[in-house]
């Protein structure tokens, strides 16, 4: 692979059941990342460990994979469930777009 060449196909989605699916995903996403915002002090409680936020529910493991199976074995509906890691240390962090 030369250094022009790009891995990535980009398609332009117009399927009406498509569209739906993916608005579907992102307003369970953003169900569970409400939830994780009005529940943050419990979740935080779980520094050095990965929480997965599925069904506005949390469950904790010591591993991300471990962490998206228990969700996925509560709520295997929620195509918007996600997973953090908690870092142990509590610093100030820098984000930037």
């Amino acid at each position: 692979m030369d250094s022009m060449s790009c891995p990535y196909t980009l398609e332009i989605i117009t399927d009406p059941a498509e569209l739906a699916k993916s608005r579907e995903q992102d307003e369970r996403y953003q169900r569970n990342r409400t939830w994780l915002e009005a529940h943050a002090t419990e979740v935080f409680r779980h520094r050095g460990q990965c929480v997965c936020i599925a069904g506005e529910e949390l469950f904790v493991a010591d591993t991300a994979e471990k962490a998206w199976a228990l969700g996925a074995a509560a709520h295997p509906e929620d195509t918007g469930m996600f997973v953090r890691y908690i870092p142990r240390e509590k610093v100030p962090r820098i984000y930037a777009d």
